[in-house]
């Protein structure tokens, strides 16, 4: 724990920043205004950027499954009210936080020193996720190399297949009539008497569709448990290599590659959902599915339950990414004057019309499936991996020319994932600058290439024979209590301690004036509702704990404490971090909690051109000494 006694990293704000440097990094050009650090080529970057860490993964797999689950139709209007209260509020609070001070979310923390850990545990996060969600793309790379097949290699009961595989169900027994009488006999002796059973009296035997066993005996060799470790599975290795190299090449410029990449990864996966729905749209049972997934009628007596508005809050928290530290990277790279008021509406927006027209993708073809095989909607609809790799699959399977669409599926799948890893590993690479400027700037492509490295090292353990057990235990500690409990300390630092008005007049330094009606909504989000929402959701969350379990699985003792572990590892940085502070400032502890709860001496815009009376009072980096060298966190302040 070294780090912790260096000066720069303590100090409570009166530390002057002597970072910054003056040459122009890969990712600055003449054109940008913020020549140190660079900026976004253009708008539609900053903007394709944004949809494409928003939109993932998740707006596929698990909103359509939430929608269908909970009444149908009648769920957009939670979904659609925790959007306005809780999802929208955060995603403008981070845009302004990174565009006003041009900062990543450690450095961020300039505005409140004491909370400084709470950067800290957004970026670890960060990257544990960042680990797991690359090994899911490598799932997708390896179907989608699989699918270059005339068959695919999941359609039928092949050789790796077991007795319960089947693609149709399977009748066990079932009442009968023999000689006048009613009589319960095995299927086999109904059929073998020329006998019929009576409907609605036939019981069938457990079997599993073909590409589920495909996806537990070939694709992922799984295990029994996360106790059996095993080997690791070669080629899924392979492809996670090759997931690690396509974000590694598209960073190597920083924002100045994603920014071109993004234009094809966040755009072409709607392509892709179009050509799926027209397809989907056109098969026999489609409409089947599409009113199981908004229902004949909607439920609206859902809405009475206290789940359902818990769903709803959790979906839209996680869609948009908020408290990641995505989002403040991210907009750190705009222009000072970049209306990030109406970038926040727009891609929120995007990312919940997108939710909604996957589903209508995803379950006409899940309606077709259902009717092929005879069997009820409700029995092929799954959440999670079971939809992406398991469901979905089967039913493309089943369509003409199938390797086709089982091509577009998985690609959309992989340029769906690569845009959201792209930021999240951006997220990562803009901290590590933060903190040590002067060595990113000329060493920006090695920085990226190790940084993308140690992640893939660090993802091996999730393609073993016991990878998705890992790959479920990180998803379900690390994505959840960590950035629920982060992003109410963000709320409340900022809104309460800093000041919900003080960072009103920030942000209209950079959009202009507005009306007190304009800032009345979100004055009402901020000071009230959003933080209450994120209390009552992590509370809830906390409260209704139980055992992880993948499938029927459940996980072992020691493996539910190592995801405690993970996430106590996260988030203990929050207080380390605070009592450092406190320890090291001057003064009474009553005058060393307040010295560290105001911001530091050089938060505020990056450059002096913008920091107009408010602002005058903070050192041009510039003026200071060359010949000081700053310490390792010397950037924070």
């Amino acid at each position: 724990m070294g780090m912790l006694s260096l000066p720069g990293f303590l100090s409570c704000g009166r530390k002057k920043d002597f970072s910054l440097s003056h040459e122009k990094d890969s990712q600055s050009s003449d054109d940008d205004e913020n020549k140190e650090r660079g900026n976004w080529s253009s708008k539609g970057d900053y903007l394709l950027s944004m949809v494409g860490y928003a939109v993932g993964l998740g707006n596929v797999w698990r909103f359509p499954y939430l929608t269908y689950q909970n009444g149908g139709g009648a769920f957009l209007i939670p979904y659609t009210l925790m959007l306005a209260l809780a999802g929208l509020p955060l995603f403008f609070m981070e845009c302004s936080l990174g565009q006003f001070a041009s900062l990543g979310p450690i450095s961020i923390w300039r505005i409140l020193p004491l909370f400084q850990g709470v950067g800290f545990t957004m970026v670890l996060i960060s990257a544990f996720v960042a680990v797991y969600y690359n090994v899911i793309i490598a799932y997708a790379l390896y179907y989608l190399f699989a699918s270059f097949q005339k068959v695919l290699p999941w359609s039928e009961c092949f050789s790796w297949a077991d007795e319960f595989c089947s693609k149709t169900r399977i009748v066990n027994d079932c009442n009968t009539t023999l000689h006048g009488e009613i009589i319960h006999a095995n299927y086999t002796f109904v059929t073998s008497n020329n006998l019929t059973c009576i409907n609605g009296t036939m019981n069938y035997k457990p079997v599993q569709f073909p590409s589920e066993q495909y996806w537990n005996k070939v694709a992922l060799q799984r295990s029994s448990g996360l106790d059996e470790t095993g080997n690791i599975v070669w080629y899924l290795a392979l492809c996670l290599l090759l997931s690690w190299m396509i974000v590694a090449a598209a960073l190597f410029k920083g924002i100045k590659s994603s920014g071109k990449v993004v234009y094809f990864t966040a755009l072409f996966p709607y392509v892709i959902l179009f050509i799926l729905l027209v397809r989907g749209a056109t098969l026999e049972g489609s409409m089947d599915g599409i009113q199981y997934y908004i229902g004949r009628q909607s439920n609206f007596t859902k809405l009475m339950e206290a789940e359902v508005w818990k769903d709803a809050a959790t979906q839209i928290f996680y869609s948009l990414s908020v408290a990641w530290g995505g989002l403040v990277a991210l907009s750190s790279y705009n222009r000072f004057h970049n209306n990030c008021y109406m970038d926040a509406i727009l891609v929120c927006v995007t990312n919940c019309v997108t939710s909604v027209f996957a589903g209508f993708a995803v379950f006409s073809i899940l309606g077709h499936m259902a009717f092929v095989s005879e069997r009820p909607v409700s029995e092929v609809v799954n959440s999670g991996f079971n939809l992406a790799f398991v469901a979905y699959p089967e039913a493309l399977s089943k369509l003409p020319v199938s390797p086709l669409w089982s091509f577009l599926f998985f690609f959309m799948l992989l340029l769906l994932g690569l845009d959201s890893q792209f930021a999240s590993v951006e997220t990562l690479i803009t901290s590590i600058q933060d903190l040590y400027p002067r060595v990113t700037k000329t060493l920006r492509i090695p920085v990226t290439t190790g940084t993308c490295l140690v992640l893939f090292f660090l993802g091996l353990i999730c393609v073993t024979e016991a990878g998705i057990y890992w790959v479920n235990l990180i998803d379900h500690f690390c994505a959840g209590w960590g950035i629920l409990f982060s992003a109410v300390l963000e709320t409340v630092g900022v809104v309460y301690i800093y000041g919900g008005n003080r960072f009103i007049q920030d942000i209209e330094m950079m959009i202009g004036k507005k009306s007190h009606l304009f800032w009345l909504w979100w004055r009402m989000c901020w000071f009230f509702v959003t933080p209450v929402l994120l209390m009552a959701i992590l509370i809830w969350s906390l409260a209704t704990f139980s055992r992880p379990y993948y499938g029927s699985v459940p996980y072992p003792t020691w493996g539910t404490a190592v995801g405690w572990c993970m996430i106590i590892f996260c988030v203990i940085w929050i207080p380390i971090v605070a009592i450092a502070k406190i320890v090291k400032a001057e003064g009474t502890l009553y005058e060393r909690i307040v010295s560290c709860c105001q911001p530091a001496a050089n938060w505020g815009p990056y450059l002096e051109r913008h920091r107009g009376e408010r602002y005058s009072h903070i050192v041009d980096p510039k003026k200071e000494k060359e010949h000081e060298i700053p310490t390792v966190f010397g950037s924070i302040y």
